[in-house]
């Protein structure tokens, strides 16, 4: 278990602005997505290294009175471990990590999940601060009409769909293959084995069930960088894909470079495979936040270079080899699911 750094900037005291705005889009999460109510339990693990920590700490108290809080700095791993076996199944962990907890060779969400219990994990808080830190308190916000009624409905229009288009800042990509059945992440657990996950929510996810018809351009205005961080270069850059791989690039960057470098140098060559539907409105190409994992919900299109994709099994990747899947973020004008225009003017155009 690390330690905060002893040189560590001083926290941003919160605001109560700040607390409430949580508080209330917190209280809805726990009610309508995740469905907790007192007759369960409620374990609250969580720093005081970042603001956003700071307030959604507060904000989890204020929720959920009863609950047991535990400060994961103050505590050997032992006592956090001793903490989640003593849960029974459907009670609630919610996870609030300025940057990611270790507790050994302890998967945390994964074995909690094996217990049947219900996990809300916001990773990497520490990442966004600031006017960030505001976008990422608008992203838990939880409209279930919305999510639930435009993801269910983004949903049938890809599993039906025999062909897709993404009109990119002029370019187009084609996708000339049926897809992968989509997805979902809209904070509704009813047909899932497991509840809860990773917040913010707000996705629908596939990718063409033949890499090889996907040919084109496409440009993008945001790339996960090595170090997982959000990189925004100052002009888009063009993506060329052919037969499902990227054939070249143009106006590139140095950091761009050494992701694709990365990538061929342990794949042989760069592979683009998921097709995201991002689908939450705090985060646009203006409203942007620096943890790629956070700003991957970004409401328009978001593509993955390099084989690994651990949902949907191809036979032209070997998954022992696939180590790469890095999120890059498309120029959306416009998206087609075979004639039908579903996503334009910034907004999905579904219900």
């Amino acid at each position: 278990m690390t330690s905060p750094s002893a040189n560590a900037a001083p926290v941003k005291p919160i605001s109560e602005e700040a607390i409430s705005a949580a508080e209330g889009h917190l209280r809805n999460v726990l009610a309508l997505a995740i469905e907790h109510t007192a007759a369960h339990a409620a374990l609250v693990v969580t720093d005081t290294r970042s603001e956003l920590a700071l307030v959604l700490g507060e904000a989890y108290r204020r929720c959920l009175p009863d609950a047991r809080f535990i400060d994961f700095d103050s505590v050997a791993p032992e006592a956090v471990l001793a903490a989640f076996a003593e849960l029974e199944a459907d009670d609630l962990v919610v996870l609030i990590q300025s940057t990611n907890f270790r507790l050994e060779a302890f998967r945390i969400r994964v074995e909690l999940f094996k217990r049947s219990l219900k996990v809300i994990e916001h990773p990497h808080l520490s990442r966004m601060t600031g006017e960030q830190a505001g976008h990422y308190i608008a992203s838990l916000a939880y409209d279930p009409d919305y999510y639930r009624g435009v993801g269910q409905a983004l949903k049938m229009r890809i599993d039906q769909a025999s062909r897709g288009v993404l009109e990119s800042g002029g370019e187009r990509l084609l996708f000339a293959s049926p897809f992968e059945p989509a997805k979902l992440n809209i904070g509704d657990y009813s047909e899932m084995n497991n509840v809860g996950g990773q917040f913010p929510i707000g996705e629908v996810f596939t990718e063409a069930q033949d890499l090889e018809a996907v040919n084109g351009r496409v440009k993008i205005f945001v790339f996960g960088d090595t170090a997982f961080r959000v990189n925004k270069p100052e002009h888009a850059i063009t993506l060329v894909i052919e037969k499902g791989r990227v054939a070249d690039v143009i106006d590139s960057t140095p950091a761009f470079d050494e992701v694709l470098a990365n990538i061929r140098a342990d794949e042989g060559e760069v592979w683009l495979r998921e097709l995201g539907f991002g689908m939450n409105r705090a985060f646009s190409r203006e409203r942007l936040v620096d943890d790629i994992g956070t700003y991957e919900r970004m409401c328009g299109i978001h593509l993955s270079l390099g084989a690994k994709h651990g949902v949907y099994n191809k036979a032209l990747i070997r998954r022992a080899t696939a180590r790469y899947h890095v999120d890059v973020f498309a120029v959306t004008d416009a998206v087609y699911l075979d004639d039908e225009l579903v996503y334009s003017e910034g907004a999905w155009q579904v219900a």
